[in-house]
């Protein structure tokens, strides 16, 4: 059964709740992410969920962070939720597998989107005008087809119910500053490259994916929220891949396929069929298993 929502019944303050995850204060230096099996895409969440997809979403950015650390510290204390008050220790079904004690940083209002590939949002707006979030691209790309070095497209981290925005990169300077957005993008390529490096030897192509960073009392950049799911990103078959086509794809780009079918693209309130939300876990466990080498046994 698919959980999609959290109730630690006062125990812990619910300070935000996010289109997959549950946020709580555990003090004022340090929150609880709890990933639900909520699921999202075009920015509308679905009215039923996908079973452990939180703990898929979890322990796959457990994985990254451990891989990412020497390019960038990042949010995550630990998985383990024994570490957590007792109080929270009645709530073990809730929790187990999909949560992270994390550090609290100043958030930056931004998202951090890196692209390798030509696809999605991105292929869209290039056949209408030649860009990229407003970004002169060379002539005679194809659908899929690799950048001659990846880009840096940001974009607005909207609120709950709203819909993020794809900004040029100056729009992002006038957003989080000069410094911090010269920063976010640096850190966002070097993050990118490794994954997708590392992916490679695993047969997974990252065709995109976005970033979220958070500002220490320092002024250091953070890595924070999840990194590298099959939400944030788009992850392709190398064994199938193919210029001038859409990809067999890991992620939830599945999803978003049949809705777009179906006609339910940015519809509020849709259920999805039990056939199409346990195809939609088999992808991300799929992911799971290709990108860390672990069998999933939930």
């Amino acid at each position: 059964m698919a959980l999609t929502a959290t109730n630690l019944e006062g125990t812990l303050p619910l300070i935000a709740k996010g289109k997959v995850r549950d946020i709580y204060s555990i003090d004022d230096s340090t929150l609880l992410f709890v990933a639900t099996d909520r699921i999202s895409a075009y920015d509308v969440i679905m009215k039923n969920g996908i079973p452990d997809k939180g703990k898929l979403l979890t322990q796959i950015s457990k994985f990254w962070f451990s891989i990412l650390g020497d390019v960038c510290p990042n949010h995550l204390i630990t998985c383990d939720i024994s570490s957590l008050p007792e109080s929270v220790q009645t709530y073990k079904d809730q929790l187990q597998d999909r949560s992270m004690l994390v550090r609290k940083y100043k958030i930056l209002p931004i998202e951090a989107i890196v692209r390798g590939y030509l696809t999605g949002s991105a292929w869209k707006e290039y056949k209408k005008t030649g860009t990229v979030h407003g970004i002169k691209i060379r002539a005679g790309m194809q659908e899929s087809e690799a950048f001659d070095t990846p880009i840096y497209t940001p974009s607005t981290k909207a609120d709950l119910g709203d819909h993020d925005e794809n900004i040029h990169p100056d729009e992002a300077v006038k957003i989080v500053g000069e410094e911090n957005a010269k920063k976010i993008a640096d850190l966002a390529l070097k993050l990118y490259i490794k994954a997708k490096d590392y992916a490679a030897t695993r047969g997974i192509i990252i065709a995109d994916t976005k970033f979220e960073f958070g500002v220490d009392e320092s002024g250091n950049i953070v890595l924070v929220d999840e990194v590298l799911t099959p939400d944030s990103s788009r992850f392709w078959r190398a064994d199938a891949y193919a210029v001038g086509t859409g990809q067999d794809s890991y992620d939830k780009q599945f999803l978003r396929n049949w809705l777009t079918s179906s006609g339910l693209a940015y519809k509020d309130d849709v259920e999805m069929p039990a056939d199409i939300a346990i195809k939609t876990k088999d992808k991300y466990v799929e992911a799971f298993e290709q990108l860390t080498g672990s069998r999933w046994t939930n």
